[in-house]
């Protein structure tokens, strides 16, 4: 049973959810990625996350595909460019999106990240397109402090979620992010989880996870998990990556080993920038 996690209307979503960034991208792996979505959303991982940017609108043309027939089970994330955030551009942005998704509405609608167009402005159009019902609820990605105080200052109190760089190597956002996104009944998405894979090899997580029976990603990725409130959109192109990763939830952490995780990858002892990749 993959836990939920709450949206500030109250609606809940998987913990565990599926990213697509750098997929789509070679047509012999397209076969196989198709399988892992459909397999992630049989195993219960039936919130999926894409972007325009990735691979240019191809990835949300394989969730198309991947979720045909099944498109009232997902809670489907995309995410807009900066430079598609104005009142003109962001209408045509999302409706392109809708097209090649295959589907009426996006279930959460993100600003990528924070570009040149006024806030206030973003806000507004974001808040029209869910008036008219394309989208259902909407928010931001690489949002910072001081971004999401200027958000709300622009009006922007129904923020959904704020989707993040986060995991063992990039603790910067429990100083004070996290606690702010927390106070204010906001969702935070953790992006590359694994850290893009090389947490997978990483020595003492191998050594570490193999007296659990989890690699070291599955660790890895326990570890993201095991925080209250936190969404993971990890990649998986293979069916095998699939069923790897909801072990991670089925098993969970025990507390010791949490301990020696935070005394191996250590939380912020100040304010950092918040990173982003």
């Amino acid at each position: 049973m993959i836990p939920r996690t709450k949206l500030p209307d109250g609606e809940t979503v998987p913990s565990l959810g599926q990213g697509t960034w750098m997929m789509a991208e070679d047509a012999e792996d397209r076969a196989a990625e198709l399988a892992a979505l459909r397999c992630g959303l049989d195993l219960g991982m039936t919130l999926i996350d894409t972007a325009e940017m990735y691979g240019e609108g191809a990835a949300e043309e394989l969730v198309a595909e991947a979720i045909e027939g099944r498109r009232d089970e997902v809670f489907l994330v995309s995410k807009a460019y900066p430079w598609h955030a104005s009142a003109r551009e962001l209408p045509l942005a999302c409706a392109r999106s809708l097209k090649r998704l295959g589907t009426d509405r996006i279930d959460l609608y993100l600003l990528h990240w924070r570009g040149k167009v006024p806030l206030d402005e973003t806000v507004a159009a974001m808040e029209r397109l869910r008036d008219q019902g394309h989208i259902r609820h909407w928010g931001v990605s690489n949002f910072s402090v001081e971004d999401m105080d200027e958000l709300t200052a622009a009006g922007g109190r129904r923020c959904a979620a704020n989707q993040i760089l986060y995991n063992l190597t990039r603790r910067g956002p429990e100083w004070d992010l996290l606690p702010l996104l927390e106070a204010q009944g906001i969702a935070a998405m953790a992006y590359s989880p694994v850290e893009q894979g090389r947490l997978a090899r990483h020595p003492r997580l191998h050594r570490l996870g193999a007296d659990l029976g989890l690699t070291a990603a599955q660790l890895a990725l326990g570890w993201v998990l095991n925080r209250s409130g936190m969404i993971a959109i990890p990649k998986a192109g293979r069916v095998e990556h699939v069923r790897q990763n909801l072990r991670a939830v089925e098993l969970g952490l025990p507390r010791d080993v949490v301990s020696e995780l935070d005394s191996l990858f250590l939380a912020p002892s100040g304010p950092r920038p918040l990173e982003m990749i």
